[in-house]
């Protein structure tokens, strides 16, 4: 005898799985490049978790600060320094309270040649190389670092000539491993997980060469009443996300 449902219970079902599509919703979320690999990892679980999708843009933080001022539909911010959620809650494109620092990033000197990169340090002043890839120091905070380890080695104007900008961390990583660089300053995120690189080689910069990477998250006005922008941000702080964070080399 084949399996046979009551219309009553078909109504249930129906019922209940109506109530599950009813509850989940959408958040649209800027993130910044350095986070791309972890919060792709973050998000696959969420969206089984919650039932909630994740729609998420990359890029450089500045550029998403002129992206959410010309209006923009992100509900969620997650950028590369603390600087920039604080402006966009001060001048009212934010929830009042909802920024959190969400992660800390290491910044690393990196190269796809493997052993090319031991003593970064030696390697910056021994200026034998033809570029040196940096992020946009205007738009990306991790550029903005990789400047202000040249300035406290006294580098600055030695390596001028040899600098190449990507528009972003993303851009940047990019120059580095098609060769167009022969090294440059990412994330360590870029290029680390679970304990160790992915590829190339790298130096770790000491955090003493430049001022903390605080990466910071914040709901922004659209997402105000979107309960599924809360319940990302709530995730982002629970213990799923942070041992995702932890193992792609961020502090918590």
């Amino acid at each position: 005898m084949r399996g046979y449902f009551s219309p009553s219970l078909l109504a249930l079902y129906a019922g209940l799985a109506f109530s599950a599509s009813a509850l989940a919703g959408e958040v649209q979320v800027a993130v910044a490049a350095n986070f791309s690999a972890p919060m792709q990892a973050i998000t696959s679980e969420f969206e089984k978790d919650t039932g909630h999708k994740v729609l998420a843009s990359f890029g450089a933080t500045g550029q998403f600060y002129a992206q959410i001022k010309n209006g923009a539909p992100f509900e969620v911010f997650l950028s590369a320094d603390d600087s920039t959620p604080a402006k966009l809650e001060s001048e009212g494109d934010a929830v009042a309270g909802s920024r959190f620092t969400y992660a800390i990033g290491t910044l690393a000197l990196w190269s796809a040649k493997d052993g090319y990169v031991d003593d970064g340090a030696a390697l910056l002043k021994g200026n034998s190389f033809k570029h040196l890839a940096i992020a946009n120091p205007k738009a990306a905070p991790y550029g903005l670092a990789a400047t202000q380890v040249l300035a406290n080695m006294g580098l600055s104007k030695a390596l001028e000539a040899k600098l190449v900008e990507g528009q972003n961390i993303a851009q940047t990583l990019q120059f580095v491993a098609t060769g167009n660089a022969e090294l440059g300053f990412v994330a360590l995120s870029q290029v680390y997980k679970d304990g160790k690189l992915t590829r190339g080689s790298a130096w770790i910069v000491p955090a003493a060469l430049h001022e903390p990477i605080k990466q910071d998250a914040l709901l922004l006005s659209k997402g105000k009443d979107n309960p599924a922008a809360k319940a990302l941000l709530e995730y982002l702080q629970g213990p799923q996300a942070g041992a995702v964070i932890k193992s792609y080399g961020y502090q918590l």
